[in-house]
């Protein structure tokens, strides 16, 4: 059944950060839980993975192996699992998302690893000023309410020394890989997205989202702003992802 047109509405607005956006992101998620994980093999192509692999291999968690580390809008907790079973690690991750199903849909990956799934909203994190070894985001940061808050509350709880690494989807800029992708993106994905999940906006949400955040240097000029140095990018597979990697200074307390 195609959404209404107050359906279809409300999935932009959000896309273009609304007020309603926080309440839409939520319940979008909380709906989509059961079929999460399977949406993003057959989506990607299986591709994700090596996208989530590569963004930890920037964490630099080998610098404290033993510390703690938040998976921020964790999802059904893929990034903390794979963390946990990097060879020599032998901290805690701690894997946070305001959508409680999406946690749920992800417990079995919790069997023997130290993650401890917290529900948890990404602008007000439960953990106290300058303790976390280092932080990650995988395809979640979009999603957020406020992402200058966002940027700011992560930088607040890591602790001096360690790195905050964003995984998001980004816009190719070369012209036959462009067109590709906006023709994938923008009216494949939805319909497979759709059929799939069963939720008759969440995967038209995603294309919209993705092209009303800031992408390359534009976001690493905001996680600057926000206090993290030497602040890099690059991206992956044709610039359909990328990687943004920040510091909190040693002596920053902020």
């Amino acid at each position: 059944m195609p959404a209404t047109d107050f359906e279809a509405r409300e999935a932009s607005a959000a896309a273009a950060g609304d007020a309603v956006k926080r309440a839409y992101v939520q319940r979008m998620f909380s709906d989509i839980a059961p079929r999460y994980d399977l949406l993003n093999r057959v989506l990607s192509m299986g591709v994700d993975r090596m996208w989530r692999r590569f963004a930890l291999s920037r964490l630099n968690w080998e610098r404290m192996p033993a510390g703690t580390y938040l998976d921020l809008c964790a999802g059904t907790l893929d990034v903390a699992a794979t963390l946990c079973d990097r060879p020599g690690f032998t901290g805690q991750v701690v894997g946070a998302d305001f959508a409680e199903p999406m946690l749920r849909a992800g417990r079995a990956k919790l069997t023997g690893r130290r993650v401890s799934p917290v529900v948890a909203d990404a602008l007000v994190l439960p953990m106290a000023g300058n303790t976390l070894a280092g932080a990650i985001v995988a395809f979640g940061i979009r999603n957020v309410a406020d992402l200058d808050a966002c940027l700011r509350e992560v930088h607040r709880a890591l602790a001096p020394g360690a790195r905050f690494v964003i995984l998001e989807f980004s816009t190719p800029t070369a012209g036959l890989m462009r067109a590709l992708y906006h023709a994938y993106f923008h009216h494949v994905l939805p319909r497979i997205g759709g059929l799939v999940s069963g939720h008759k906006t969440a995967y038209s949400y995603l294309p919209d989202s993705v092209r009303n955040f800031p992408e390359g240097s534009v976001l690493a000029e905001r996680m600057r702003s926000a206090g993290y140095d030497d602040v890099r990018w690059g991206a992956l597979s044709f610039g359909i992802a990328a990687v943004h990697v920040g510091t909190k200074t040693a002596d920053s307390r902020r």
